[in-house]
Order: structure tokens, then C-alpha cells, then sequence
């Protein structure tokens, strides 16, 4: 039975008639009782805001972002190795945005390169002096994309530390089934296609599996292959204090406990005078020479995942009264990556998942991907989806207020979440406040039109039920690389988050703006 169009005159009505409070109270029992939920102040919990149905997204688009994100992921899990490349290409962007020069040197203290510059300056040699840091990279990595109305799916940005929500993405696809099964026929009025099939979603298991692997390779190699079963593999998750976003990261803990994991949390703070080292010198055992870390009251540690450090303020620590700013903290940081442990992000896959470096890529050809152990068909699908960018001079800024449709455009600095972001008209006033030393920060990026739902639909905040009628979505897809190689079922793949939004609202986060969790319906 073909499917009645909804208008603005008979919308309003129906939010109430057809979905009945019932049905709300229950969907946001649900989503408490699975976790989808802040942490209020008070100690209680608030559901996050979530849709009432599913968006879509045509099922060959699908397909080729599963494809064409583990190749992203590939490559910039080789760029953030190649250490000689950031420091040459990411040094200015360093000089113009503190919090970066911190993390390039907290990149120089562990990784101390020197260079030996040839002619071609894209090809520099490492000294023979320079140092090796022993942690083993895991790129638990979420790159994040819009479905432009003209030009398809393009790259919004990588999110190489704190790509979280993966819980949240799994959970969403969830609570859209647990709604259709139990109140379908009260809600199918907003269901934007009764044929789409929802996309398979298991993000929470598969970076649970990630990360589960890649410390037992850790504890394998110190203990050996017959390690036994009560010596779990031990993961540590670094978290800012008193963080509201905790139940995403306890899913997360939950899963790999499943997978025999045992799990603990700590902030910065904490760790400044739990952490040590030991170091096996025997040469007959495994971890021979290897400084293995390890954590006051809890013993080794084979896995460490940050959910803090990509700020300035997860470094601050005023009682400490230092003299240099987030020295301390900062350097806890440098110390968990010279030991033999499995880490994201490291220092090097921050810097490599940055705005800059993502403009760098953006700029360069398909054949300069290959040095990054890409194949000439791999880096010409991953070009295919980057956004056009620019770098601030003085050049781009007279090109931009003279002759650019600004419209077409966003300014973003090199700040990570939400509010970094200015657009249109706004733009040439912001680049009139800034300082030529400032430039190397900031970065255009065309602005992304993605198609809005076809149906309006309902958005569920606060135990309440809105109308939303120009629903625009971002999806954000995880992978996880370990030493290099995919590390999931899914050739690296590991599921993925939908954020919605009014196209009417610039931000669209789920803690702060008007963003909603979403999933994903597949048609043909």
C-alpha cells in the first residue's frame, strides 16, 4: 500500500496521535537501560536524544564507504609512521597553534628525528641517531563523512583520538529494531521507506575485538603463547575527570571483558604517579629487553586507549604549580609510548588525523599516496572522496572575499568536537582578526550539502517528542588497524555512528547542538 505524503498541516497532530507517550516513555527506558545515556551531575542518568526511525542511504553509497574507509585508514595508519613526513610537513601548523606545538614535541622527544635533507625535501632520511619509541600503534580510527546532494560522500574529517560512540552507533541501530518490532504500526508513519533493510551494525564488538587482539599479542609476547588463561590481558582507558560521556565507554569495557579482557580506567592525573616500568633482561625469555608498563595496584598493562589528550585542558594540572604548562601530565603521555604496549592514539596518529595533515592529503595526487604503501586504484578511490581544501594565505584570503561563492565554504581550525567550525559570511570576519603567524591553523574545506530525509521525522529529546522536517545526517565509520594490518572480521572495518541534525543548525553534536542519534536503512 503506497505510503500517504505527511505535510506541515497534518504533522503536528500526528507526533502526538500517533506516537503515543507510551511509546516515548518506553523507547527512552530502553535507551537508559542499554546505556544510551549521559551522566548527569547529580549522579542520575539522561537518555541521549535519538530519531524515531531510521534515515537512509542508498546501498551501493554504503558499499563503497565500507570499501574505500579501511583504505583511509591504511593510509593514514602508514603517514603516522613515517615520522621524518610530519615533522617536515606539520611544522608550521605547529608554530601557529600551541596545543600542537606541544604534541609535535612530545613527537620529537619520543621519535627525536634529525634529518638528512636530499634534494627532493619530500624524501628526507632519518638520522642513524634517531630513536625508536617501542609502543605498538592500534589505529582505532572514525572517519566521518556527508552525502553531498551533488558531488555524493565526501570526508568531513579523521578522528584518530577519542573516536568513540562506536556503543552508541551499535546501540541506535538497536533501539530503531526494538521500536519496530514492539510499536511499528504507531510508528511507521516516519519510517522513510517500508523496504529499506537496516545495515548491519556491530561497532561495539568488533573494536572490542581490535583491541582485545592486539593485547594479547602484547601479553603473548611477554608471557608467551601459553600465557596462562588467568593471566588476562589488561587494558587501560584514559579518561578526563568527571566526564559526562561515560556509559559509551563502560559499553565498550563491558565488551571486552565478554572477550576476556580485564579493564580499568584512569584520568592523566592518576596516572602521573601510578605508572612504572620493568624490563626483562634475560635474553632466554620473551620481552627480552622490551620495558614492559605497568600500573600501581593493578600490575601490566598490553593495551591503553585514550579518551582524553586532544585538548589542552586534559593536560592541565594547576595544583601542580609547574613551570611549563601540562609538563607533567604531557610527559605521562610520552612515557606510556616508551614501553612495549599497544596504544591509540598515539602522539604520531594525532598528528597524522589532524586538519592540516588531512589538507595536505587532500592537495596532493593519487601517485604521491603510493609512497604510503597504497596501490595506484587504492589512492584514487581514496582521492575520490576528499573534500576540496585550502591552506590560509594571503593569497587564498583576497581569492576568498573577492571572487569565492562563500556559501560553498567552512573555515575550521585544528580543534577536535564541535564548535570549531565557521561558515559563510561569518568567515571573511574571522580572517580579518587573524595574525599572519596564525595562518597555518586554519584551514577552508568546502562545505558539504547533504541530502535532507525525505519524510519529516520525529527526534526524541529529553523524554520528548519534536518535529524535525529538514533532517540532514553525518556517518561515521570505524576501523581499526594493529602495526599496520586490519584487525577486525571486516577487512578493518568495525561499524558505524549516525548523527542527525536540522540542516538549518551548524552543530551537530549529540552532547552539545541539536544532533541526534541516528542509524542506517539500506535501499536499492
Amino acid at each position: 500500500m503506497k505510503q500517504t505524503p505527511l505535510t506541515m498541516d497534518s504533522i503536528k497532530p500526528l507526533i502526538t496521535a500517533l506516537i503515543p507517550k507510551q511509546v516515548i516513555d518506553e523507547a527512552c527506558e530502553w535507551a537508559i537501560m542499554h546505556g544510551v545515556a549521559f551522566k548527569q551531575a547529580d549522579r542520575t542518568a539522561r537518555h541521549c536524544p535519538f530519531s524515531i526511525a531510521p534515515t537512509t542511504m542508498q546501498r551501493s553509497t554504503y558499499q563503497h564507504l565500507r570499501h574505500v574507509t579501511p583504505l583511509i585508514a591504511k593510509l593514514i595508519s602508514n603517514v603516522s609512521e613515517d615520522h621524518a613526513f610530519l615533522q617536515q610537513s606539520l611544522a608550521t601548523m605547529a608554530q601557529a597553534d600551541p596545543f600542537f606545538g606541544l604534541l609535535m614535541k612530545l613527537h620529537i622527544q619520543l621519535h627525536g628525528y634529525l634529518y638528512k635533507h636530499h634534494q627532493d625535501q619530500h624524501h628526507a632520511k632519518v638520522s642513524d641517531g634517531a630513536l625508536f619509541a617501542p609502543r605498538q600503534p592500534l589505529l582505532l580510527m572514525r572517519t566521518d563523512f556527508m552525502d553531498d546532494r551533488h558531488q555524493g560522500a565526501k570526508v568531513i574529517e579523521f578522528n584518530g583520538i577519542a573516536a568513540g560512540m562506536a556503543p552508541f552507533g551499535q546501540r541506535a541501530t538497536q533501539l530503531h529494531q526494538f521500536i519496530a518490532d514492539q510499536w511499528g504500526e504507531a510508528t511507521h508513519q516516519w519510517v522513510v521507506d517500508p523496504k529499506a533493510m537496516p545495515a548491519d551494525n556491530v561497532g561495539m564488538e568488533q573494536l572490542a575485538l581490535a583491541i582485545a587482539t592486539a593485547a594479547r599479542e602484547v601479553r603473548d609476547n611477554f608471557l608467551g603463547d601459553d600465557a596462562a588463561e588467568s593471566n588476562k590481558p589488561m587494558f587501560l582507558m584514559v579518561v578526563q575527570p568527571d566526564e559526562d560521556n561515560v556509559y559509551d565507554q563502560h559499553l565498550l569495557e563491558v565488551a571486552l571483558q565478554n572477550l576476556g579482557v580485564r579493564t580499568v580506567r584512569r584520568t592523566f592525573a592518576q596516572l602521573s604517579g601510578q605508572l612504572s616500568s620493568q624490563i626483562n633482561c634475560d635474553d632466554t625469555q620473551n620481552g627480552a629487553n622490551k620495558p614492559r608498563l605497568i600500573l600501581e595496584g593493578v600490575g601490566a598493562i598490553d593495551s591503553v586507549y585514550l579518551r582524553a589528550g586532544y585538548q589542552y585542558q586534559d593536560y592541565c594540572a594547576p595544583e601542580l604549580k609547574e613551570q611549563e604548562c601540562c609538563y607533567t601530565l604531557s610527559q605521562t603521555r610520552v612515557f606510556i609510548e616508551q614501553h612495549y604496549v599497544a596504544v591509540n592514539a598515539t602522539v604520531s596518529q594525532q598528528l597524522a588525523t589532524s586538519k592540516s595533515m588531512q589538507m595536505l592529503l587532500t592537495m596532493m595526487s593519487a601517485e604521491q599516496y603510493t609512497r604510503w604503501g597504497l596501490s595506484l586504484e587504492e589512492a584514487h578511490l581514496v582521492k575520490s572522496v576528499l573534500a576540496e581544501m585550502k591552506p590560509i594565505t594571503t593569497e587564498s584570503i583576497a581569492w576568498f572575499n573577492t571572487h569565492a561563492n562563500q556559501q560553498e565554504w567552512v573555515l575550521k581550525n585544528q580543534g577536535e568536537g564541535g564548535g570549531h567550525c565557521i561558515f559563510a559570511a561569518e568567515i571573511s570576519a574571522k580572517l580579518a582578526t587573524l595574525k599572519v603567524e596564525e595562518y597555518d591553523a586554519w584551514a577552508l574545506m568546502q562545505r558539504l550539502y547533504p541530502h535532507e530525509r525525505e519524510t519529516p521525522t520525529v527526534a526524541v529529546r529529553d523524554s520528548k517528542a519534536t518535529l524535525v522536517t529538514d533532517l540532514v545526517s553525518e556517518i561515521g565509520l570505524f576501523t581499526a588497524h594493529y602495526q599496520g594490518q586490519p584487525v577486525t572480521d571486516f577487512h578493518g572495518y568495525a561499524g558505524y555512528l549516525i548523527r542527525s541534525k536540522p540542516a538549518s543548525e551548524n552543530e551537530g553534536g549529540i552532547h552539545s547542538g541539536q544532533g541526534i542519534l541516528d542509524s542506517l536503512a539500506l535501499i536499492d
